[in-house]
């Protein structure tokens, strides 16, 4: 075969291989090119979009946090503006609350005395109820001298009453009406009160006419020590309102616990506004307890009286002994007037209330040890502390 006749065949056989394939139209290329890239663009935001509220949605549950210890709910964190807004609201909200609840059990006292032309009203104040069967807290102020006692309940009904015990000392008296089931206070703890914290007042200020008058403010200062005909005072002070005729009322907390006995008197001779007075509840509540038990309260007793002094060079400083009761723990000791008492217990003494104050905290019968300066020498004399007598 020549090479015309081989070129001839292998000719032959292309044409025959490309009526065998088959061309794509260009035109048809480019859409399917085209319908690929909107796949795309459609998958890549689809992702976006999941990866972003996927952001969204954590950034929010980030927000709130179940904790481990209680699992509760921790919100987020407010705006300020709106954080003082809930606070003052909650505030003023706490304070309804606690005349709703503590002012059904405060009372009105009146205190009537025989005059002339019979009895005749001698006083007003409040109290507060402590046992539902009638036993009523008030100060000792509010129905001293009184021929006869009325209390006026929330409801406005009218009852007789009693003086179960009364301590002029510490300005406390409970006092009893013939009644069941009446609405009571709840004692707080006075020792976790802090300056700044909300001080609510409940009483018959000015008498019967305004009763359950309800005043607030805040705690001004704890432990304040306040002299009255005598006696040391150991109060909460508040810039609440206190006006004649709360005396006897409580003081109450935000929660509604009663952290103060009123007593307009023992503030009395400051003659100053924005400073009212309460008998601190932890300091009453052994003497309420022992006037409801026995009428009285026992105390023990040193058996002095006398007054603070310092020497010119400051060597000698103490009470200086003006008055020895006989028969006392200090008469019976050897302690004489112008003796000047400068330790009790171990603890020096710069007036006759730091000399009260650690007498009270030991008991009737037992014994402190008191260091005097007598004539130019210090002596050293053991005391017996007896009780004591009267409301002193």
């Amino acid at each position: 075969m020549n090479d015309d006749n081989i070129k001839d065949a292998n000719w032959e056989n292309v044409k025959d291989d490309e009526a065998k394939i088959k061309f794509v139209n260009s035109k048809k290329r480019s859409n399917i090119k085209k319908i690929a890239s909107l796949f795309c663009v459609v998958l890549v935001a689809a992702v976006s979009g999941g990866i972003s509220g996927a952001y969204v949605i954590n950034k929010k549950q980030a927000s709130k946090i179940y904790t481990p210890d209680n699992r509760m709910l921790v919100e987020p964190k407010q705006d300020k503006s709106e954080a003082k807004d809930k606070s003052e609201s909650t505030k003023e909200n706490s304070i309804t609350e606690v005349a709703e609840t503590v002012g059904p059990a405060v009372v009105g006292i009146s205190n009537k005395s025989e005059g002339y032309f019979g009895l005749q009203d001698a006083g007003s104040g409040s109290g507060v109820i402590i046992d539902s069967n009638g036993y009523i807290v008030t100060n000792y102020h509010v129905v001293q001298g009184a021929d006869k006692i009325t209390v006026k309940l929330s409801s406005n009904k009218i009852l007789n009453a009693s003086v179960l015990g009364a301590d002029q000392r510490s300005d406390l008296a409970v006092i009893k009406v013939d009644a069941k089931n009446l609405p009571v206070v709840r004692f707080g703890d006075s020792s976790k009160v802090k300056v700044g914290d909300t001080a609510i007042a409940i009483g018959n200020s000015l008498g019967e006419q305004f009763a359950g008058s309800v005043t607030a403010g805040i705690i001004s200062a704890l432990n304040r020590k306040i002299e009255y005909n005598g006696s040391i005072y150991k109060v909460i002070q508040t810039d609440a309102a206190i006006n004649p005729g709360n005396s006897g009322g409580p003081l109450c907390d935000l929660q509604g616990n009663v952290i103060g006995i009123n007593s307009l008197k023992i503030g009395a001779n400051l003659n100053a506004e924005g400073m009212g007075f309460a008998i601190d509840i932890n300091e009453a509540k052994d003497i309420i307890k022992s006037l409801m038990n026995s009428g009285k309260v026992s105390r023990p007793y040193l058996g002095i009286s006398g007054e603070s002094v310092v020497s010119e060079d400051d060597k000698i400083q103490g009470v200086y002994i003006e008055q020895v009761e006989k028969n006392s723990g200090a008469g019976v000791a050897g302690i004489k007037p112008t003796d000047i008492i400068m330790q009790v217990d171990g603890k020096k003494v710069r007036d006759v209330s730091d000399i009260e104050e650690i007498i009270e905290s030991h008991k009737i019968g037992e014994k402190v040890e008191a260091e005097i300066w007598r004539d130019g020498k210090t002596i050293k004399v053991e005391v017996v502390l007896s009780e004591l007598k009267g409301n002193k």
